[in-house]
């Protein structure tokens, strides 16, 4: 099972990585750019915990920060994902029964407007001072913004992959018994499904298919 969490958390981020170089990158938006390595970031911390998004976090942002064109110094982007992922797995429900896609969507607000600053400051430390000319306050607006427009496309498939991945039950129909996790909020919102009692319903449907059936055979045999 942890072989499985590797795997697919390599391979998101490895494929989220090569999506914002080659294509997020290059959009040229104004103010910041769409940040979906942040995002693969918290969408595996909201099903692994923090420590695994801590984890996570560190090695994505150590890839961020070697991969070309990189042109800050090497951990910088680390810290910060590491800190984020850190953060985000805490805010993962112990019962796995956040139904609102409230939680995770402020998440995501906080978390892209806490590591643009956390980014700027780091950098500020070691003489990066581009933030102060590009502008922090459109910069913090712009990075809100586009991840929050870009998470509810990403964020629930990730989080259902992962938990494809650890065969977790939650998984086929977010479980029988209130049991739904952070992705199962984000998805259903408003709709007010009840999955377990629609299971009930079925079932006893085909228990009172099965009794008048027979009643219809008993009938023929007494004929």
């Amino acid at each position: 099972m942890r072989f499985n969490r590797m795997l697919l958390s390599a391979t998101l981020v490895v494929v989220a990585l090569v999506i914002q170089v080659t294509v997020l990158a290059r959009l040229q938006l104004p103010g910041a750019v769409p940040d979906l390595m942040l995002l693969v970031v918290l969408a595996l911390a909201f099903v692994y915990g923090h420590v695994g998004g801590a984890l996570i976090g560190f090695f994505a942002g150590l890839l961020a920060d070697l991969a070309p064109p990189a042109d800050h110094a090497a951990g910088r982007y680390a810290l910060v994902l590491c800190v984020i992922g850190y953060l985000a797995g805490l805010a993962r429900p112990e019962n796995g029964q956040l139904r609102s896609a409230l939680g995770p969507m402020a998440v995501v607000v906080g978390a892209a407007v806490g590591s643009t600053l956390l980014y700027a400051g780091v950098g500020a430390l070691v003489g990066d001072n581009a933030a102060r000319h590009v502008g922090l306050g459109s910069l913090l607006f712009t990075a809100a913004v586009y991840d929050l427009l870009l998470a509810p496309f990403t964020v629930p498939l990730i989080m259902w992959l992962a938990r494809r991945a650890d065969n977790d039950p939650l998984s086929e129909a977010q479980s029988a018994g209130g049991g739904g996790d952070v992705a199962a909020g984000w998805l259903t919102t408003g709709t007010g499904l009840k999955i377990g009692s629609q299971r009930g319903g079925l079932r006893v449907k085909a228990a009172r298919g099965r009794a008048a059936r027979a009643g219809r055979i008993k009938g023929v045999k007494r004929l």
